[in-house]
């Protein structure tokens, strides 16, 4: 299970605060493990999330929820590769945690 890096919910928190993610399709660059993900991907329609991190991704993976499955999607690759093969896909908003 991926490790709570944010007990206080605050990461939570704020990303409600800024956005309500009812409905969205969304990417999410840098996902790693999925820490950020599990704080928005039930509320979201669909979640593309995308990390060049192999491990992680099998991590966050191994840790979807069974409620989640038909929404989340984990792709082990970079932002470079993931929009060359991904022309035809439109979401509604894009988050970048930690990418930078």
């Amino acid at each position: 299970m991926a490790i709570d890096k944010d007990p206080e919910g605050i990461q939570s928190t704020i990303l409600h605060e800024l956005i309500d993610f009812k409905g969205l399709r969304v990417l999410e660059v840098g996902c790693g493990d999925g820490r950020i993900t599990w704080c928005f991907a039930d509320q979201a329609a669909h979640v593309t999330a995308i990390d060049p991190d192999g491990a992680a991704i099998k991590e966050a993976r191994v840790n979807l929820p069974e409620a989640l499955k038909s929404r989340v999607v984990f792709l082990e690759s970079t932002l470079e590769n993931f929009v060359e093969s991904s022309q035809n896909r439109r979401f509604d908003l894009a988050i970048f945690s930690w990418s930078l």
